[in-house]
């Protein structure tokens, strides 16, 4: 796979076993496809771990004792291949075109380094 385009969407998630479907749902269903997604469960004590159960084909899990969600950031960028890195918390979701318009950004501005919302 050429990875020069891949965006790695790392979410952080403690305890969020209620909503991180929604969020890793709202990836799936972008209009970019060339991403991969990395769950950093950080020390999680409810049923996170179950609940990814069904998202383990389309997601690189992984668990880390609790440590906080800049170590869980780091922990998926550490894991990521992708030359973009995108975060999305667990507990929020994306609008379907959300990573199209920023790699279209990307392509038509390629001076810029950086972009959010």
């Amino acid at each position: 796979m050429n990875n020069s385009g891949l965006v790695s969407v790392v979410i952080p998630s403690h305890n969020n076993g209620a909503f991180v479907p929604q969020a890793i749902e709202s990836v799936l269903a972008q209009s970019y496809r060339h991403h991969e997604i990395l769950v950093v469960d950080d020390g999680s004590t409810d049923d996170t771990r179950e609940t990814l159960k069904p998202y383990r084909d389309k997601i690189t899990y992984i668990f880390q004792d609790n440590r906080g969600p800049a170590v869980a950031r780091n922990q998926g960028i550490r894991h990521s291949r992708g030359a973009y890195i995108a975060f999305l918390d667990a507990d929020d979701v994306w609008l379907e075109d959300k990573l199209d318009r920023q790699m279209q950004f990307f392509r038509e501005h390629k001076d810029v380094g950086l972009v959010f919302g």
